[in-house]
């Protein structure tokens, strides 16, 4: 196995993983805008046709209805919560990879990245959970014509004057239940990748920039596949009305299978896998950049 970069500063993580996440969302949030509506599109009427029969046809829709403004409906809340989002996220990985290594230049195994992966995903959530819910919520807003929410503060105020934070925190099992298994076949495969694409002679630290595109795009394609089943919950879930599924995600699941079978906990699948490649290879190359940059600029931090 190559030589694996050592964990750096949390201060450092903090800025490199705000900006990778920054990135991400700038690339990746039309696709989710699209993903989310056919996730939560309502059940079409005997005889009638869906609202959006496809990707595309709900990129089509609601680019003519809404403009590039509607692609982008819902972005400030996810932009809000990237930057410590992100720097959590990847602390996470770096203090996972730590307590497993009993030696500071220890080289971990596959399955021990998998591990530390799967600790990001823990601390992600309680940053994640509320601007998935806001997220979700004004997506469906626009696509339905309604004006509940001016935006996402109002979006978080209301939430919180109708159920508390129970209600800002809606959906926060279902969070975990798509980011901990995801986030460690996230890094794990980025690892590997970076592993394998890296020349014999080099460090993986002076991978080209084209490989860290081709290593965290293809990273996000893993990290989907295993995430997308209960992120259809999660979506499901957060946007339902108060009191609808009163025993939570297993009611959602019921209700899926029941209705849709078991193809509709695939549901927004194009739309994931075509943002999944572009939007984490943004996320990686800008981490990696600018902590090239930031061991540049302050190597003692």
């Amino acid at each position: 196995m190559a030589e694996q970069p050592q964990p750096v500063s949390p201060v450092k993580n903090f800025f490199a993983g705000g900006f990778g996440g920054v990135c991400l969302v700038f690339v990746g949030h039309p696709l989710d805008t699209i993903k989310v509506r056919l996730q939560t599109q309502p059940r079409p009427q005997p005889g009638q046709p869906p609202l959006y029969s496809g990707t595309f046809d709900c990129f089509r829709k609601t680019l003519s209805g809404e403009g590039v403004r509607g692609l982008y409906r819902g972005m400030a809340a996810p932009i809000i919560g990237v930057t410590p989002m992100f720097a959590v996220c990847f602390f996470g990985f770096g203090l996972g990879k730590r307590l497993q290594q009993k030696k500071p230049d220890d080289v971990l195994t596959y399955p021990q990245l998998f591990a530390a992966g799967m600790l990001s995903g823990v601390f992600t959530t309680a940053i994640m959970a509320p601007g998935e819910r806001i997220k979700c919520l004004l997506q469906i807003q626009a696509a339905t014509g309604e004006t509940k929410y001016s935006g996402s503060l109002d979006c978080a105020k209301q939430l919180y004057r109708e159920a508390g934070i129970r209600g800002v925190y809606k959906g926060t099992v279902l969070t975990l239940m798509r980011d901990v298994p995801a986030s460690g076949m996230y890094f794990m495969t980025y690892e590997w990748l970076k592993n394998i694409l890296t020349p014999e002679v080099k460090s993986v630290s002076d991978l080209s920039a084209p490989r860290i595109l081709f290593a965290g795009g293809l990273a996000g394609i893993f990290n989907w596949a295993v995430a997308i089943p209960p992120d259809v919950l999660k979506s499901r879930f957060q946007t339902a009305p108060p009191g609808k599924y009163p025993n939570g995600f297993r009611d959602v699941l019921r209700e899926l299978i029941r209705e849709e079978g078991v193809a509709s906990l695939y549901k927004g699948f194009t739309a994931v896998m075509i943002r999944a490649f572009p939007a984490n290879a943004a996320c990686f190359l800008g981490f990696e950049v600018a902590m090239k940059f930031l061991n540049w600029i302050v190597p003692g931090l």
